[in-house]
């Protein structure tokens, strides 16, 4: 089997950085590698009339803190109260020659923009003949776990995924979320990027130098012969932790971490089924319409004989995500559920 992670080829030091941190430092680097790129968004700089520090906030999460000292306001735009007015604006922007990166906050607020999302910047290249490019970057935040209430936790990316002319990123640790943010800004088309909040302040080491990872190459995580799981953003630290631990009883997994699910890296994915014969894919969304749905339509119908055992999805159930903290955690796909996945597709 063949591991497509892509590692980055830099010659210069790495060290510990956060999630956040190396989203940060994307921005900063691509920032001063080319002027056309923007960042813009809810309090992206902040403090803005206040008597106080002239960059208060770098955004509710602080990916963004420190840009604007260095790159003005003029670059670095904090916008109204308005995700319909963020993400017009920056598919204009992106139509007249400059790189926007549009901060939606919640990936949850998407509904307020939908129009300017699907029916307008992902259509601009076929509606024009292929001559407008859109380089669009919507970063955003997903996922439970944070207590954040049913309007700000979901997972929202089978939506996004669904829509042609989209890109999605969702990278699980610092080094995937530098790499692809970098490669996110360069690309010349709409990239949705969404990043889990229970990840920023996990920490791996990240090159200082700037570097890319190409769109549909997924990573593999663990590597197995007894069982495929196919994982995404954050549930690839759950599905790790399950692996390690069966690892311990003779079972090996192959955990597979597709990075970006648009495009998706399917040919990873069967090449793992044909080996193991197994396959649980662990997805945060709901079960109705989720990735882990589509990645079980692709297998059942591509690589059926290669299945030794029914294919098992672990997703969140189909409810809102609950405010209740002992029924958030059980909304979202646990450790135990996943083994027991597992566990049950070994048997069958």
């Amino acid at each position: 089997m063949t591991n497509k992670a892509t590692q980055a080829k830099s010659t210069g030091t790495s060290s510990i950085k956060t999630y956040r941190e190396a989203i940060n430092e994307a921005l900063f680097q691509e920032m001063r590698r080319d002027p056309t790129v923007i960042v813009m968004g809810e309090e992206v700089s902040g403090g803005a009339g206040t008597d106080g520090s002239d960059d208060a906030y770098g955004g509710v999460f602080g990916v963004t803190k420190g840009l604007m000292p260095e790159f003005g306001r003029g670059r670095v735009i904090d916008t109204p109260i308005s995700e319909s007015a963020i993400i017009g604006a920056a598919a204009g922007a992106a139509l007249t020659g400059l790189r926007p990166v549009a901060e939606l906050m919640f990936f949850d607020f998407i509904g307020v923009c939908f129009d300017q999302i699907f029916n307008q910047a992902a259509k601009f290249r076929y509606m024009f003949g292929g001559k407008a490019r859109t380089p669009l970057v919507i970063r955003a935040t997903v996922g439970a776990g944070w207590r954040a209430g049913a309007q700000h936790s979901n997972m929202l990316h089978p939506v996004v995924t669904h829509i042609a002319g989209l890109k999605v990123i969702m990278p699980s640790n610092a080094y995937d979320a530098k790499g692809l943010m970098i490669a996110a800004i360069r690309d010349d088309d709409p990239v949705i990027f969404l990043e889990h909040k229970i990840l920023y302040d996990t920490k791996c080491l990240v090159p200082d130098d700037p570097y890319t990872i190409p769109f549909g190459e997924a990573a593999f995580t663990r590597e197995g012969t007894d069982v495929t799981i196919v994982a995404i953003s954050a549930m690839v630290h759950r599905a790790n932790a399950v692996a390690d631990k069966l690892a311990k009883e003779g079972i090996s997994c192959d955990v597979i971490d597709p990075r970006t699910v648009s495009p998706l890296d399917v040919e990873s994915i069967i090449e793992s089924v044909q080996i193991t014969g197994r396959l649980v894919i662990v997805d945060e969304a709901n079960e109705r319409c989720s990735l882990a749905a589509d990645i079980s339509s692709i297998i059942a119908e591509k690589a059926f004989h290669h299945l030794r055992a029914p294919i098992l999805k672990v997703t969140a159930p189909h409810t809102p995500v609950p405010f209740s903290p002992v029924l958030e955690d059980l909304y979202i796909p646990t450790p135990e559920r996943i083994e027991k996945a597992v566990r049950d597709v070994l048997e069958a």
